[in-house]
């Protein structure tokens, strides 16, 4: 019989003291259940849901991170009110871009891997840590990648040790890279991109950083069919996230409103945003 099977008792496996990671402990134990584990029938391809575009843009103490609501799916709209952007403990935020479904799937992985560790270390994890171990787990996902369903995310959190926010990209083979100041991914990144080196500022506040991540936004939505821009008509906003030495939080969709309702005021004359 197996230990703890019928008796309302964990198994052995569950309570024997191992590796901080939950992301090994569930390769050894279920790793059916890791979404790097599964893979596509020989010749097929699937449709699936993209996220788009995420910006991350640093402030003084800290870093705000943006994201659109679209998903698509070739040329179609797959889904116009998708969160891409999320906490992944008290001091860190992830971005999602690429297949949707994958993609938050990883990004609930690593929540628990990050709690799992703080669980048993009793301590949270470095901000360099959190950042390659995330690494490790899009490396993971290499196998997906190649059959097309890959998952690129853009990290960004508190260093508590530096007392700044930090932004780190990866590429789909799990390299991790850290970036300085601003920096966007997904299909509008360019844009978005563009719009950031224009507008990004040293040393500028956090309602200054949330402004310009949100007109970034605009900016790749007016070039990019794929990035989804502030919706009006259905009031769906961007999400936007920020981090700081006060911890983990989101921006309000009211307060993202009034941000959208004075970058669209201030582009009536002005289209391209020239000026």
């Amino acid at each position: 019989m197996t230990p703890g099977a019928g008796s309302g008792r964990l198994p052995d496996a569950f309570l024997a003291p191992g590796s901080s990671s939950f992301a090994e402990f569930l390769s050894a134990q279920a790793p059916s259940l890791l979404p790097s584990r599964r893979t596509l029938p020989a010749g097929t391809t699937l449709e699936a849901p993209h996220g788009t575009t995420i910006v991350t843009v640093t402030f003084d103490g800290g870093v705000a991170m943006a994201g659109d609501r679209r998903a698509t799916m070739g040329n179609i709209i797959a889904n116009r009110d998708m969160e891409k952007v999320f906490a992944t403990d008290e001091y860190s935020l992830v971005g999602i871009a690429g297949t949707a479904g994958l993609a938050i799937e990883l990004v609930r992985l690593f929540q628990v891997e990050l709690e799992h560790y703080e669980k048993i270390e009793g301590a949270l994890m470095s901000l360099e840590g959190k950042a390659n171990r995330l690494a490790s787990m899009i490396r993971g996902n290499l196998g997906m990648a190649m059959q097309g369903l890959s998952v690129v995310p853009v990290f960004a959190g508190y260093d508590l040790e530096q007392s700044r926010g930090r932004i780190f990209s990866y590429d789909v083979t799990g390299g991790c890279y850290e970036e300085h100041d601003h920096h966007s991914v997904g299909s509008g990144s360019l844009f978005a991109r563009g719009s950031l080196k224009k507008r990004f500022r040293r040393g500028q506040s956090l309602d200054e950083a949330v402004a310009i991540a949100v007109e970034a936004l605009y900016d790749a939505a007016d070039d990019d069919s794929a990035t989804g821009g502030p919706d009006v008509g259905r009031r769906i906003w961007p999400t936007v996230g920020v981090v700081d030495v006060e911890g983990t939080r989101f921006v309000a969709e009211d307060d993202v409103a009034v941000v959208v309702d004075t970058l669209l005021a201030s582009r009536v004359d002005d289209p391209g945003g020239a000026r």
